[in-house]
């Protein structure tokens, strides 16, 4: 009996000083974990690249060969390998419950680290407090794109269109104050208000009018579907500062 034979690839990639190609560290890691002894060719200038390219008639590198068959780049090598190939354009809600996992999990741990108890009340509170500052963040990281996306759909932004801009603010705004229990006279018509207008334009949108749209929820540059999530989203909102309105009038807190 034989012994198989030692798998061997080679790939060139682009090391230069100024630059090193972060696919080439990924293909030569994913090369080694499924058991490839590599030969390692570094393309350490722009004019070695090129030379490259115009050698082997391809765009980019890095260039991945496995025995004589030219396999391509880092997703060619995902595909070669039967792993799933990320679709940039393709919907998706990983974002969302990345977000909302990180989330309950803060809510979990404040709980824990001020009261000592993993689940009171209070966690669910600072859930969906937590989750309304978070997710202005992702606005706010690019408010022109999310005002942009945003305006497809909401009722108020497409008659005074600087509520697109406002929106994120309001929002993060509601969230901090309800994380800490101040201002209630201010956080809790904030949410109501902004929360109600979103739950209206996005049931509108999306349930009344069926129209298939992106959600600017978590950000302009998500392809997070608009429908449930962003519903849900300000839903929370609402029910949030019903919560707390009944909690200063009935329970007196």
């Amino acid at each position: 009996m034989h012994d198989n034979p030692q798998k061997t690839a080679t790939i060139y990639r682009m090391v230069m000083s100024d630059h090193i190609c972060p696919f080439g560290l990924k293909s030569l890691d994913l090369l080694g974990r499924h058991g490839f002894e590599v030969e390692d060719h570094h393309l350490t200038s722009r004019a070695e690249t090129d030379a490259f390219k115009e050698k082997h008639g391809v765009t980019t590198t890095p260039q991945i060969f496995i025995g004589e068959k030219r396999i391509g780049g880092y997703d060619d090598l995902l595909a070669h390998f039967g792993m799933n190939v990320p679709d940039k354009d393709a919907t998706t809600y990983t974002p969302v419950i990345a977000l909302f996992a990180m989330a309950a999990a803060m809510a979990v741990a404040g709980n824990w680290a001020a009261y000592g108890h993993v689940l009171t009340m209070t966690a669910a509170e600072w859930f969906i407090a937590f989750s309304m500052c978070l997710l202005a963040l992702q606005k706010l990281k690019d408010i022109e794109s999310f005002s942009t996306m945003f305006l497809n759909y909401d009722l108020l932004a497409q008659r005074w269109v600087r509520y697109g801009y406002v929106y994120p603010f309001a929002e993060g705004a509601a969230g901090v104050l309800m994380v800490a229990g101040a201002l209630m006279w201010l956080s809790i018509p904030l949410a109501l208000f902004i929360g109600t207008i979103g739950a209206v334009s996005v049931f509108k949108a999306v349930y009344i009018d069926k129209r298939e749209l992106k959600c600017a929820c978590v950000g302009g540059d998500s392809n997070v579907p608009l429908g449930f999530v962003s519903l849900t989203e300000n839903l929370m909102m609402v029910a949030m500062a019903l919560w707390m309105l009944f909690k200063i009038t009935v329970l007196g807190q």
